[in-house]
């Protein structure tokens, strides 16, 4: 067989295998905040929650009825940024900034994250160090090809995504 044909098989192979993937993993959606309207979350039933701590300079964990809602669907919740602006983790960041995110998202759920998405999937390596030394699991890429992933509706302003 023909060199470019093969490559080819193996390319559409690669394609159905992850769509397959892609199908059977976890559903999530990004961007879930009490100031960001959501009604994906009951369209798609997802099984992962990227929660934005203190979006628009409004601590999630002000809205005591949210957190216990978003609680009472008992989905994996996972911290999405801190603020969610543009590009946010690209800019190193310090402890202090990334506490704040997590003590937020403590006070609303009451645990800890333990897993970490960064707006747009842009982050810098300084910033890879210090999500880890947070304990914070980080995903990526890679969790984005693998799975299906949603957003809220209201979060599609391309400075906020």
């Amino acid at each position: 067989m023909n060199k470019i044909i093969i490559i080819a098989i193996i390319i559409v192979v690669i394609f159905l295998l992850l769509a397959i993937i892609r199908a059977l993993s976890p559903k999530e959606i990004d961007d879930v905040s009490p100031e960001i309207s959501c009604e994906e979350i009951e369209r798609y039933n997802p099984d992962i929650l990227w929660v934005i701590p203190k979006f628009n300079n409004k601590p999630a964990s002000e809205n005591k009825e949210w957190c216990k809602y978003i609680l009472s669907l008992n989905k994996t919740i996972g911290m999405h940024g801190v603020t969610h602006e543009y590009h946010e983790f690209e800019t190193d960041r310090n402890q202090e900034y990334i506490q704040e995110g997590i003590d937020i998202f403590e006070k609303c759920f009451g645990f800890k994250p333990k897993m970490f998405k960064a707006p747009q999937l842009k982050i810098s390596q300084n910033n890879i160090e210090l999500i880890k030394k947070n304990n914070l699991e980080l995903k990526g890429r890679l969790n984005q090809y693998t799975r299906k992933v949603y957003h809220c509706e209201g979060s599609q302003n391309p400075k906020l995504a």
